[in-house]
């Protein structure tokens, strides 16, 4: 998906600067040939008479129908969903590459959380400074704006935060003197 978004934009800016070097005739009829060509290299190329019929089915549905035709083709498929970082972000060799038998095997090891939300539940009025200012540097946020979220505790901190980062950022929290919890 990112792959056709980026090859879009460097389309578009192909053809915005192409549209400023030449002029407005030039770069017109430019672009009519460019699409010309275009429209005509998807006409040669042979497509098969199924496959065009999927794709006018499939353009002809609504935006729930189609949520719907891609969640039961994750499950027909064993799609496992992947999150926004998509293929990139799983290892290669990993899980994917794993054939169907061990998957079941491996379904209740990952059930197991990666991901954990920190909550900051309470803090020792005595290092509140302190924790203000861990506050500003974990979180970015100026002085006033972490002081703030330190007093207005039981409160979250983060979300999506892989477990070992999230294992020393409760650690660092409780030698101040908070206590953050992981959910």
């Amino acid at each position: 998906m990112s792959l056709s978004c980026r090859f879009a934009a460097q389309c578009c800016a192909r053809q915005l600067r192409a549209s400023t070097t030449l002029s407005v005739r030039a770069s017109s009829s430019l672009l009519q040939n460019k699409f010309a060509r275009r429209h005509n290299s998807t006409e040669a190329a042979a497509v098969a008479p199924k496959i065009s019929a999927i794709v006018d089915q499939i353009s002809q549905l609504t935006l729930l129908e189609t949520a719907d035709l891609v969640a039961s083709l994750k499950s027909r498929l064993n799609i496992p969903d992947l999150p926004v970082g998509g293929f990139a972000a799983a290892p290669a060799g990993g899980p994917a590459a794993a054939p169907v038998e061990e998957a079941d095997d491996a379904a209740p090891a990952a059930a197991e959380k990666t991901l954990f939300t920190l909550k900051l539940m309470s803090f020792d009025a005595a290092a509140k400074p302190k924790i203000i200012k861990e506050v500003k540097g974990l979180l970015g946020l100026s002085l006033v704006e972490s002081k703030k979220f330190v007093e207005s505790a039981p409160k979250v901190m983060k979300e999506s935060v892989p477990k070992e980062d999230a294992e020393k950022i409760v650690a660092t929290m409780k030698d101040l003197g908070a206590i953050v919890v992981l959910e």
